[in-house]
């Protein structure tokens, strides 16, 4: 039997998920780490992309992140993410829709800051569109 490392996804919102896992793969700022149990500790920041959970106890799941922290150690690996999405719970209709309006308020973009906003939004929509 494969050893498991415990998995905690915690949002701003609500704890997203904690669970035991075979591997977790997390989207880090130097590129995505594969953790297991037996893993060395450390501590990095995160980019936007996606979390996968292989063999945990609800089976495989995936999450959409926008930025955030991991903490590994040997036995347990926690995500404090800015912002995270179950994957499942993304709809791609509506996605292509608010990926239709930000590229129209990206154009429709008076300043500097208003056009930096619109593409910070689009970048965001993209990146869930891409996550199915």
């Amino acid at each position: 039997m494969t050893d498991k490392i415990a998995f905690d996804l915690v949002s701003p919102e609500r704890l997203l998920l904690s669970e035991e896992a075979e591997m977790v793969t997390v989207p880090g700022t130097e590129g995505d780490m594969g953790v297991m149990a037996g893993h060395m500790p450390l501590i990095s920041t995160l980019r936007q992309g996606v979390i996968d959970v292989k063999g945990g106890t609800n089976g495989d799941e995936r999450f959409y992140v926008i930025g955030g922290f991991v903490e590994i150690s040997p036995n347990k690996l926690t995500v404090l993410a800015e912002e995270a999405v179950p994957v499942a719970e993304l709809d791609a209709a509506a996605l292509d829709q608010r990926i239709k309006s930000a590229e129209e308020d990206l154009s429709l973009a008076k300043s500097d800051s208003e056009r930096a906003k619109a593409q910070e939004t689009l970048d965001y929509v993209r990146g869930l569109r891409s996550a199915l």
